[in-house]
């Protein structure tokens, strides 16, 4: 099993292709079924098919493109069931929109799977 910083860093790239593959079914398995994801606009989103709902609806849109997510930092609890990732984050419309700030991500470990459990996302510029 990889060590955990690297394995939450690619998780995290592999979400962020399956964002850019307006692929949001295949997000909910790297997903806890308690997932809150407060979105850069303040709203909260609780539980995973609820997270995966709003994604599939982002998708729909014809102007989305995709979300990038880039890692900063990753720091493990100290019985190693949880992570804290930290990072900036940006957004692409077709037009030219884009936004963009920083995150913050709670991991779990699970049967040796990280899982996201928590996301916060703030919106500094867009």
């Amino acid at each position: 099993m990889p060590a955990p910083d690297a394995a939450i860093r690619a998780k995290r790239k592999l979400t962020n292709r399956l964002i850019a593959a307006h692929d949001a079914v295949r997000l909910r398995p790297h997903l806890t079924d308690d997932m809150v994801l407060i979105a850069g606009d303040g709203a909260l989103i609780h539980g995973a098919d609820a997270v995966v709902a709003a994604f599939a609806g982002q998708f729909a849109e014809a102007a989305f493109v995709d979300y990038v997510r880039t890692t900063e930092s990753v720091e493990l609890a100290a019985d190693g069931a949880r992570a804290a990732e930290a990072g900036r984050w940006a957004g692409r419309w077709k037009g030219g929109i884009e936004m963009s700030g920083v995150y913050l991500a709670a991991w779990r470990e699970r049967r040796g799977q990280w899982l996201l459990e928590r996301e916060l996302y703030v919106t500094l510029q867009g």
